[in-house]
Formats: C-alpha cells, structure tokens, sequence
C-alpha cells in the first residue's frame, strides 16, 4: 500500500486533502461537533467522537483519491464495486456511531428518548469501529488494484 500511494501525484494528494476536509465538515456541521445555529446537539460529544472522525475523514479522502486519474496515467479501476459500497458504508457508520443518540431520528423513533440512550448510545463505538474497519478496507483493495493491475502509460501504448 506505501507503494501505491508513493506513485501518487500531487493532484491526487490535494483532492485528498481537499475530501478528508470536506468529510469532517459533511459529518461534523449535521452531528453538531461543530456547533452552528442550525443543529444542535442534546448530548455533547464523546471522547473518542474525534478521533473516528478524523481517521475516518483521513481515510475516506484517500479513497477518494484513489478515483483521481494521473494526467500521464490513467488511474486503475478496481474493478471491485464491493469497494465502493464498503466505503460508502463505513462513512455512514462513522455518521451514525459519531452523532448524538437521541438527535438520530431514526433511533428515537424505533426505541424513544431513554431507549436510544440505553441501547443506541452504548453500540455507537461498535459502529465506529466497523465503519473504520471498512474504510480501511477499501482503501486497501483500491491500493491493491492500483499495484497490481497498473495501467501503462499513453507513451508506451502507443
């Protein structure tokens, strides 16, 4: 995996920065660890809400990275869309597993107030984990295919 992403250009470098930046925001703004006037949050954050959050916005702009073509290569497919809905999911775990129990409307509508407190609050860092673990994951077929099945380039095509 350090190889693949020692091959990466600086393009692909800024548009991960650039997703990983718009991934806290995408998550951090509707779950109110940013505070703004129009969410609020009834249950403040929790030790670690950070932390997945970040490493979550880290990993999902790599992946995203990984869709940028080099101009004097074409970047790699997977060919895996097990990849692209894995990552996907993950993202939407982190949301879930990040945000505040009873501001969930989801989870207050199938267990109530005091239920999603006593039973959806306690899964949360379940969740995050496995959002995580599929992150990563994705990231790491998407580095694999890009290694193992290089795309030459145009020069030595034609």
């Amino acid at each position: 995996m350090i190889s693949a992403l020692a091959q990466w250009s600086p393009r692909r470098w800024a548009v991960g920065v650039l997703a990983a930046v718009a991934t806290v925001l995408v998550i951090a703004v509707p779950t109110a660890m940013i505070p703004t006037p129009i969410f609020g949050r009834t249950v403040p954050p929790t030790a670690w809400s950070w932390p997945v959050l970040i490493l979550t916005s880290v990993l999902s702009g790599l992946i995203l990275a990984t869709y940028v073509r080099a101009p004097e290569v074409g970047a790699p497919d997977s060919g895996d869309p097990t990849g692209r809905r894995r990552g996907a999911l993950g993202g939407l775990l982190t949301f879930f597993a990040v945000g505040c129990p009873v501001c969930n409307k989801l989870a207050l509508l199938a267990l109530g107030y005091a239920g999603a407190l006593r039973w959806f609050a306690p899964v949360q860092p379940y969740l995050a984990v496995l959002g995580v673990a599929l992150l990563a994951w994705a990231l790491r077929v998407r580095l694999r295919g890009q290694v193992m099945c290089p795309v030459p380039s145009r020069s030595a095509v034609s």
